[in-house]
Protein backbone atom coordinates (compact mmCIF):
# COMPACT_ATOMS: atom_id res chain seq x y z
CA UNK A 1 0.00 0.00 0.00
CA UNK A 2 1.54 3.39 -0.67
CA UNK A 3 1.59 5.92 1.90
CA UNK A 4 0.37 9.33 1.96
CA UNK A 5 1.72 11.94 0.76
CA UNK A 6 2.80 14.23 3.78
CA UNK A 7 1.36 17.42 2.39
CA UNK A 8 -1.95 15.60 1.08
CA UNK A 9 -2.46 13.96 4.81
CA UNK A 10 -1.93 17.14 6.69
CA UNK A 11 -4.02 19.66 5.04
CA UNK A 12 -7.85 19.59 4.88
CA UNK A 13 -9.98 20.51 1.73
CA UNK A 14 -9.25 23.87 2.40
CA UNK A 15 -5.87 23.38 2.60
CA UNK A 16 -5.93 23.84 6.38
CA UNK A 17 -4.10 22.11 9.05
CA UNK A 18 -5.40 19.08 10.36
CA UNK A 19 -2.66 17.00 11.14
CA UNK A 20 0.92 18.10 12.25
CA UNK A 21 3.92 15.43 11.00
CA UNK A 22 5.90 16.83 9.20
CA UNK A 23 7.77 20.57 7.83
CA UNK A 24 8.11 18.64 4.71
CA UNK A 25 5.69 20.50 1.81
CA UNK A 26 4.53 22.86 3.71
CA UNK A 27 3.93 26.42 2.82
CA UNK A 28 5.78 29.50 3.89
CA UNK A 29 2.39 31.25 4.85
CA UNK A 30 0.94 28.37 6.64
CA UNK A 31 4.54 28.38 8.57
CA UNK A 32 4.40 32.21 9.01
CA UNK A 33 0.39 31.13 10.40
CA UNK A 34 1.48 29.24 13.37
CA UNK A 35 4.63 31.54 14.15
CA UNK A 36 2.22 34.63 14.16
CA UNK A 37 -0.30 32.69 16.50
CA UNK A 38 2.06 31.56 19.06
CA UNK A 39 3.20 35.11 19.18
CA UNK A 40 -0.62 35.96 20.27
CA UNK A 41 -0.38 33.30 22.84
CA UNK A 42 2.82 34.42 24.44
CA UNK A 43 1.44 37.24 26.52
CA UNK A 44 -0.90 34.77 28.37
CA UNK A 45 1.95 33.57 30.09
CA UNK A 46 2.11 37.05 32.00
CA UNK A 47 -1.77 36.48 33.01
CA UNK A 48 -3.24 35.66 36.21
CA UNK A 49 -5.39 33.01 34.34
CA UNK A 50 -3.77 31.05 31.34
CA UNK A 51 -6.46 29.58 29.21
CA UNK A 52 -8.68 30.57 26.59
CA UNK A 53 -11.56 27.77 25.58
CA UNK A 54 -10.55 27.12 22.43
CA UNK A 55 -10.76 23.12 22.87
CA UNK A 56 -13.05 23.09 26.05
CA UNK A 57 -14.82 19.93 25.86
CA UNK A 58 -12.02 18.38 23.56
CA UNK A 59 -9.87 15.80 24.77
CA UNK A 60 -5.77 15.35 23.55
CA UNK A 61 -3.78 12.60 24.96
CA UNK A 62 -0.39 12.42 25.38
CA UNK A 63 1.01 9.11 23.61
CA UNK A 64 4.97 8.92 24.32
CA UNK A 65 6.56 5.42 23.46
CA UNK A 66 9.69 7.40 23.73
CA UNK A 67 10.70 9.26 27.11
CA UNK A 68 10.44 12.88 27.60
CA UNK A 69 10.19 15.40 30.38
CA UNK A 70 10.05 18.61 28.56
CA UNK A 71 8.48 17.71 25.48
CA UNK A 72 5.62 16.27 27.49
CA UNK A 73 5.62 18.81 29.82
CA UNK A 74 5.18 21.64 27.16
CA UNK A 75 2.46 19.73 25.08
CA UNK A 76 0.54 19.35 28.40
CA UNK A 77 0.55 22.71 29.42
CA UNK A 78 -0.38 23.97 25.72
CA UNK A 79 -3.35 21.37 25.64
CA UNK A 80 -4.62 22.67 29.16
CA UNK A 81 -4.41 26.21 28.39
CA UNK A 82 -6.04 25.40 25.48
CA UNK A 83 -9.16 24.36 28.19
CA UNK A 84 -8.47 20.54 26.94
CA UNK A 85 -8.62 17.43 28.62
CA UNK A 86 -5.42 15.95 28.69
CA UNK A 87 -4.38 12.18 29.13
CA UNK A 88 -1.27 11.13 29.43
CA UNK A 89 -0.67 7.18 28.81
CA UNK A 90 2.13 5.59 30.52
CA UNK A 91 3.26 3.09 27.55
CA UNK A 92 5.44 1.00 29.99
CA UNK A 93 2.43 0.17 31.70
CA UNK A 94 -0.18 0.25 28.84
CA UNK A 95 -1.48 -3.06 27.21
CA UNK A 96 0.85 -2.36 24.06
CA UNK A 97 3.65 -3.63 26.58
CA UNK A 98 1.84 -6.87 27.29
CA UNK A 99 1.44 -7.43 23.71
CA UNK A 100 -1.48 -5.70 22.30
CA UNK A 101 -0.41 -3.73 18.94
CA UNK A 102 -0.73 -0.28 18.18
CA UNK A 103 -3.39 -0.14 15.92
CA UNK A 104 -5.45 -2.05 19.12
CA UNK A 105 -4.12 1.09 21.28
CA UNK A 106 -5.65 3.75 19.01
CA UNK A 107 -8.62 1.99 18.43
CA UNK A 108 -9.47 1.60 22.14
CA UNK A 109 -8.67 5.09 22.50
CA UNK A 110 -10.59 6.40 19.46
CA UNK A 111 -13.64 4.65 21.29
CA UNK A 112 -13.39 6.75 24.15
CA UNK A 113 -13.88 9.92 22.37
CA UNK A 114 -10.53 10.87 21.97
CA UNK A 115 -10.20 14.08 19.35
CA UNK A 116 -6.31 14.59 19.42
CA UNK A 117 -3.32 12.16 19.95
CA UNK A 118 0.33 13.69 20.55
CA UNK A 119 2.31 10.82 19.34
CA UNK A 120 6.49 10.51 20.46
CA UNK A 121 8.01 7.31 19.23
CA UNK A 122 11.81 6.01 18.13
CA UNK A 123 10.79 5.05 14.70
CA UNK A 124 10.50 7.21 11.93
CA UNK A 125 7.24 7.42 10.51
CA UNK A 126 5.48 6.62 13.71
CA UNK A 127 2.97 9.12 13.51
CA UNK A 128 2.26 9.35 9.32
CA UNK A 129 1.59 5.63 10.03
CA UNK A 130 -0.99 6.59 13.05
CA UNK A 131 -2.63 9.55 10.93
CA UNK A 132 -3.42 6.97 8.16
CA UNK A 133 -4.92 4.36 10.39
CA UNK A 134 -6.65 6.46 12.78
CA UNK A 135 -10.41 8.04 12.65
CA UNK A 136 -10.46 10.55 9.99
CA UNK A 137 -11.59 13.32 13.17
CA UNK A 138 -8.66 12.12 15.25
CA UNK A 139 -5.86 15.41 14.76
CA UNK A 140 -2.07 13.76 15.04
CA UNK A 141 0.70 15.76 16.36
CA UNK A 142 4.03 14.42 15.78
CA UNK A 143 6.05 14.96 19.28
CA UNK A 144 9.46 13.84 17.62
CA UNK A 145 9.69 9.86 15.52
CA UNK A 146 13.12 8.15 15.49
CA UNK A 147 15.30 10.72 12.97
CA UNK A 148 12.28 11.68 10.82
CA UNK A 149 11.21 15.08 12.04
CA UNK A 150 10.28 17.25 15.25
CA UNK A 151 8.05 19.61 13.54
CA UNK A 152 7.14 21.41 16.60
CA UNK A 153 10.56 21.65 18.00
CA UNK A 154 11.67 23.53 14.44
CA UNK A 155 8.63 25.82 15.07
CA UNK A 156 9.96 26.78 18.48
CA UNK A 157 13.30 27.08 17.59
CA UNK A 158 12.25 29.66 14.73
CA UNK A 159 9.77 31.49 16.76
CA UNK A 160 12.73 32.37 19.34
CA UNK A 161 14.72 33.32 15.99
CA UNK A 162 12.01 35.85 14.72
CA UNK A 163 11.27 37.53 17.92
CA UNK A 164 15.28 37.98 18.56
CA UNK A 165 16.59 38.82 15.37
CA UNK A 166 13.25 40.12 13.30
CA UNK A 167 13.36 38.48 10.03
CA UNK A 168 14.58 35.54 8.37
CA UNK A 169 15.72 36.88 5.03
CA UNK A 170 19.59 37.29 5.06
CA UNK A 171 20.19 35.48 8.08
CA UNK A 172 23.15 32.78 8.63
CA UNK A 173 22.27 30.47 10.52
CA UNK A 174 24.57 27.41 12.02
CA UNK A 175 23.37 24.16 13.28
CA UNK A 176 26.49 22.16 14.72
CA UNK A 177 26.92 18.81 15.80
CA UNK A 178 25.23 15.39 15.38
CA UNK A 179 23.26 16.19 12.05
CA UNK A 180 23.09 12.31 11.17
CA UNK A 181 21.01 11.35 13.92
CA UNK A 182 18.92 14.32 14.63
CA UNK A 183 15.19 14.59 13.80
CA UNK A 184 15.62 18.20 15.18
CA UNK A 185 17.93 19.41 12.25
CA UNK A 186 15.94 17.89 10.02
CA UNK A 187 13.06 19.63 10.62
CA UNK A 188 14.88 22.91 11.28
CA UNK A 189 16.41 22.98 8.23
CA UNK A 190 12.97 22.27 6.54
CA UNK A 191 11.73 25.03 8.18
CA UNK A 192 14.80 27.40 7.37
CA UNK A 193 14.58 27.17 3.88
CA UNK A 194 11.02 27.54 3.70
CA UNK A 195 11.18 30.76 5.56
CA UNK A 196 13.86 32.17 3.40
CA UNK A 197 17.33 31.29 4.94
CA UNK A 198 19.86 30.79 2.23
CA UNK A 199 22.75 30.14 4.32
CA UNK A 200 22.63 27.38 6.94
CA UNK A 201 25.00 25.65 7.44
CA UNK A 202 25.51 22.41 8.86
CA UNK A 203 28.53 21.41 11.13
CA UNK A 204 30.18 18.52 12.70
CA UNK A 205 32.58 15.57 11.60
CA UNK A 206 32.03 13.90 8.53
CA UNK A 207 30.79 10.66 10.50
CA UNK A 208 27.73 13.04 11.56
CA UNK A 209 27.97 15.16 8.59
CA UNK A 210 27.05 13.24 5.91
CA UNK A 211 27.35 14.69 2.16
CA UNK A 212 24.14 13.97 1.36
CA UNK A 213 22.53 16.38 3.55
CA UNK A 214 23.56 19.26 0.87
CA UNK A 215 21.00 18.33 -1.09
CA UNK A 216 18.69 19.17 1.50
CA UNK A 217 19.82 22.82 0.59
CA UNK A 218 22.60 23.33 3.43
CA UNK A 219 26.33 24.02 3.07
CA UNK A 220 28.37 21.18 5.08
CA UNK A 221 31.68 22.44 7.03
CA UNK A 222 33.25 20.03 8.85
CA UNK A 223 35.69 22.90 10.44
CA UNK A 224 33.85 25.00 13.08
CA UNK A 225 35.33 28.25 12.56
CA UNK A 226 34.43 28.08 8.49
CA UNK A 227 31.17 26.95 9.84
CA UNK A 228 30.39 29.51 12.73
CA UNK A 229 32.12 32.26 10.28
CA UNK A 230 29.75 35.76 10.43
CA UNK A 231 26.63 33.59 11.86
CA UNK A 232 23.78 35.31 13.11
CA UNK A 233 22.56 32.29 15.20
CA UNK A 234 24.27 28.79 16.52
CA UNK A 235 22.05 26.20 17.12
CA UNK A 236 24.09 23.30 19.33
CA UNK A 237 22.85 19.45 18.99
CA UNK A 238 22.79 17.16 21.64
CA UNK A 239 24.76 14.07 21.06
CA UNK A 240 22.44 11.33 20.10
CA UNK A 241 24.64 8.55 22.03
CA UNK A 242 21.38 6.17 22.51
CA UNK A 243 21.31 6.40 18.61
CA UNK A 244 24.59 5.84 17.57
CA UNK A 245 26.01 2.49 16.35
CA UNK A 246 29.62 2.18 15.52
CA UNK A 247 32.44 4.22 16.33
CA UNK A 248 31.39 7.94 15.38
CA UNK A 249 33.23 9.36 17.92
CA UNK A 250 36.78 8.83 18.69
CA UNK A 251 35.67 10.07 22.29
CA UNK A 252 33.04 12.71 23.82
CA UNK A 253 36.66 15.02 24.57
CA UNK A 254 37.75 14.73 21.21
CA UNK A 255 34.18 16.21 19.63
CA UNK A 256 34.04 18.71 22.56
CA UNK A 257 37.90 19.62 21.53
CA UNK A 258 36.93 20.39 18.02
CA UNK A 259 33.13 20.82 17.76
CA UNK A 260 32.66 22.54 21.49
CA UNK A 261 31.08 25.83 21.53
CA UNK A 262 33.23 27.40 24.19
CA UNK A 263 33.04 31.51 24.52
CA UNK A 264 36.43 31.00 22.28
CA UNK A 265 34.65 29.45 19.44
CA UNK A 266 32.09 31.62 19.70
CA UNK A 267 33.64 34.97 19.06
CA UNK A 268 33.94 33.91 15.28
CA UNK A 269 30.10 34.38 15.24
CA UNK A 270 28.59 38.09 14.98
CA UNK A 271 29.02 39.93 18.14
CA UNK A 272 25.29 39.64 18.27
CA UNK A 273 24.53 36.07 17.41
CA UNK A 274 22.51 34.27 19.81
CA UNK A 275 23.08 30.76 21.29
CA UNK A 276 20.30 28.06 20.88
CA UNK A 277 19.83 23.99 21.69
CA UNK A 278 16.73 22.19 22.06
CA UNK A 279 17.83 20.28 25.32
CA UNK A 280 18.70 18.58 26.86
CA UNK A 281 22.41 20.25 27.35
CA UNK A 282 25.45 18.08 27.74
CA UNK A 283 27.98 20.52 29.36
CA UNK A 284 31.05 20.32 28.37
CA UNK A 285 30.53 18.19 25.48
CA UNK A 286 28.06 20.13 22.95
CA UNK A 287 28.53 23.76 25.10
CA UNK A 288 30.15 24.96 28.15
CA UNK A 289 28.18 26.61 30.95
CA UNK A 290 29.81 29.88 30.61
CA UNK A 291 28.11 29.80 26.87
CA UNK A 292 24.92 27.78 27.90
CA UNK A 293 23.85 30.29 30.69
CA UNK A 294 26.21 33.58 28.73
CA UNK A 295 24.44 36.82 27.61
CA UNK A 296 23.40 34.85 24.23
CA UNK A 297 22.09 31.93 24.90
CA UNK A 298 18.39 31.96 24.37
CA UNK A 299 17.63 28.88 25.69
CA UNK A 300 15.28 29.06 27.96
CA UNK A 301 13.39 31.82 25.90
CA UNK A 302 12.53 28.26 23.76
CA UNK A 303 11.25 26.81 26.65
CA UNK A 304 8.87 29.18 26.74
CA UNK A 305 8.06 29.52 23.47
CA UNK A 306 7.88 25.84 23.08
CA UNK A 307 4.38 26.18 24.69
CA UNK A 308 3.31 28.90 22.92
CA UNK A 309 3.75 27.18 19.50
CA UNK A 310 2.53 23.88 20.78
CA UNK A 311 -0.75 26.06 21.61
CA UNK A 312 -0.80 27.46 18.04
CA UNK A 313 -0.54 23.96 16.67
CA UNK A 314 -3.20 22.52 18.31
CA UNK A 315 -5.99 24.86 17.67
CA UNK A 316 -5.17 24.75 13.98
CA UNK A 317 -5.37 21.24 13.88
CA UNK A 318 -8.28 21.17 15.78
CA UNK A 319 -10.40 23.82 13.67
CA UNK A 320 -8.49 22.42 10.19
CA UNK A 321 -10.46 18.88 11.85
CA UNK A 322 -13.40 20.89 12.51
CA UNK A 323 -13.56 22.68 9.30
CA UNK A 324 -13.27 18.85 7.09
CA UNK A 325 -16.09 17.61 9.10
CA UNK A 326 -18.40 20.60 8.70
CA UNK A 327 -17.02 19.85 4.94
CA UNK A 328 -18.03 16.41 4.96
CA UNK A 329 -21.17 16.44 6.51
CA UNK A 330 -22.37 19.34 4.14
CA UNK A 331 -21.07 17.07 0.99
CA UNK A 332 -18.48 20.29 -0.01
CA UNK A 333 -16.32 19.35 -2.35
CA UNK A 334 -13.33 21.72 -3.30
Amino acid sequence: MMRSEPRALQLNEHGQLKHFLTLDGLSHAILTEILDRADSFLSMGEQSVKKVPLLRGKTVVNLFFENSTRTRTTFELAAKRLSADVINLNIETSATSKGESLLDTLKNLEAMQSDMFIVRHSDSGAAHFIAEHCTPNVAIINAGDGRHAHPTQAMLDMLTIRRHKGRFEGLKVAIVGDILHSRVARSQLQALTTLGVSDVRLVGPKTLVPSFFAEMGATICHDLEAGLKDVDVVVMLRLQKERMKGALLPSESEFYRLYGLTEDTLAWAKPDAIVMHPGPINRGVEISSEVADGRQSVILDQVTNGIAVRMAVLSMAMSGQLQSEDGAATGDEK
